[in-house]
Formats: C-alpha cells, structure tokens, sequence
C-alpha cells in the first residue's frame, strides 16, 4: 500500500564525516560516559566516535539491528523521527526513555525545512519515502533552518520531589520511572498488588481520567500497550487487570489520573472470576 512506511531507512545517507549534530554536540563537551547512536544508520557517527576515545554502540533496525542490553549515560537520535509516522516517532521515544540512565540525556535531532508531512519518492532509491515535521516538548539547545536539537532527561529525574508537578512525586521513587512518552510516563507501583504492578500517569495534572483530552487518553493507552509487552518479557504473567479510580467514592486517593496495570499469575488468588466486578465483593460472582 502506498500509505505503508517500508522504506523510512532508505532515508538513511552514506556520510563521509560525522554529523552536524554529533559535531555540535562535541563542541558543547554534551556528549560524556557510554553512549549509544539509536537510529544510526550506516554508523559513521559511532566510527568517529570510537576514534575519539568515546566507549560507543549504534542500534538501527535495518542496518545495525541488535538491540541494545544496557542502559546509556548518552543516547544521540538525529533525524530518525523526521521519517517516522506518529505510532513509531512514540515508539523510539519510549525505547530511547527506557534505554537511559537516570540522570542521563537523550539528544533528538530533527529537520525543520520540512514543510508538510508527506510520501515522496527518494531522489536516489526512486522509492516512496515518508518524511514529516515534528515539536518536541523537551528543551531545545540549538536551531537553525535546517536542524534543531533538544535535550531529553526523565520527567521524574527532573521533576523529582515537586509535589506541585503531581502528587505522586511526594510518593514513588524517581529512579522507578519505567517508560515515557510525550504526554504520559510510567512508574512501578509503591505498594504493587503483584509483581510488576505498575502506574501510567498523564503528564497534565487533572484529577479523573476524564478531564484528559482524546489525544491524551490515547498517548496513555498507547503507553499501556507498549508497558504490557515489557512486562509479559520481564515477569510473563498469566493475564492483566487494567484499571483506573475516579474520585473517592471509586476508592481513588492520590487525585493525579492514572491507570493501573496489574499482571496476574495463576493461583494469586484462590478465585479469580469476575476479575475488576471485585471491587464490589459481593458482586464479583455471577
């Protein structure tokens, strides 16, 4: 179909020389302890790098396609979003979030001489190639016609016991911040119900589920589905309970929306029929 994105790492050029953006970023001493190059393409930035004594891995799922095992002080992603459609540019930023240290930075390269979004054909491969603008809502260090370049930390690590930002911050540890995406994170649970119980929490403070705009129930859900096929890797429950409180007669007590994904394993419970109808004891059989 012509709509499909099957070529976005056609996009990718043979360099001869380091980057623009991993050049600026040398320039600014940004670029410190282990670094990772995601979307790296034919991997020029990470020779160049090695060359400079810098202990450096790329990942591209086309060209370089091992994922990476470790978490990284520095992750560099030029140019990769700008070719992605709006499911995948959220995809890479969850990735990148889970793949950094805390306290680490993430830097996110992207054109800005992209005037629509659009399949066009490659002036080289004669291909149709898809390629967008894109706003981050990190914290942009450079700009100009061409490129500009935002720096990503945590939202907890730079949120970190600022009660005004969300409640939460007072009660869940910072460094359990699981995965993140431009409107939502995630955190494991303080008090988890099972092994793995963990929390997806829009960025917006509002207090019900829904108060949340459409774009932000979706960015949330999306967040659960990515958080879920983690977990199922990590813990490999037997199912899931998915939920969410809405005000103190539904039994919420911390007024920030979240939703709550609850793996669960055979035998937790000595019945597990009628699942989320417990919350009301006497009508969870039937």
């Amino acid at each position: 179909m012509a709509n499909q994105n099957i070529n976005s790492h056609r996009t990718a050029k043979e360099r001869e020389k380091m980057s623009f953006p991993t050049k600026f970023l040398l320039g600014e001493n940004l670029i410190e302890g282990n670094v990772l190059d995601f979307g790296c393409g034919y991997g020029k930035d990470v020779e160049e790098l090695k060359v400079k004594g810098f202990e450096v891995e790329g990942y591209d799922p086309h060209y370089q396609p091992n994922y990476p095992k470790q978490k990284y002080d520095t992750i560099l992603c030029h140019y990769v979003l700008n070719v992605l459609q709006n499911q995948d540019q959220a995809k890479v930023l969850y990735q990148i979030s889970s793949l950094l240290k805390f306290g680490g930075k993430a830097y996110f390269s992207v054109r800005r001489d992209i005037k629509k979004a659009s399949f066009r054909t490659h002036f080289i491969h004669k291909v149709k190639t898809y390629q967008t603008n894109v706003i981050l809502p990190f914290k942009s260090i450079f700009r100009n016609d061409n490129v500009e370049i935002y720096e990503y930390q945590h939202y907890s690590f730079l949120n970190q016991n600022k009660s005004e930002v969300s409640p939460f911050f007072e009660k869940l540890e910072p460094k359990e911040q699981v995965g993140e995406l431009a409107s939502c994170f995630a955190f494991r649970d303080k008090f988890p119900v099972s092994e793995g119980h963990t929390l997806v929490i829009p960025k917006r403070q509002v207090s019900s589920y829904f108060e949340l705009s459409f774009r932000e129930q979706s960015a949330c859900w999306f967040l659960v589905n990515l958080i879920k096929a983690d977990l199922q890797k990590e813990f490999n429950p037997d199912g899931f309970n998915i939920g969410i409180n809405v005000d103190e007669a539904a039994g919420q007590t911390i007024f920030h929306c979240h939703i709550h994904i609850i793996p669960r394993y055979k035998n937790d419970v000595e019945n597990p029929r009628g699942g989320v109808r417990g919350v009301i004891p006497g009508k969870k059989e039937y």
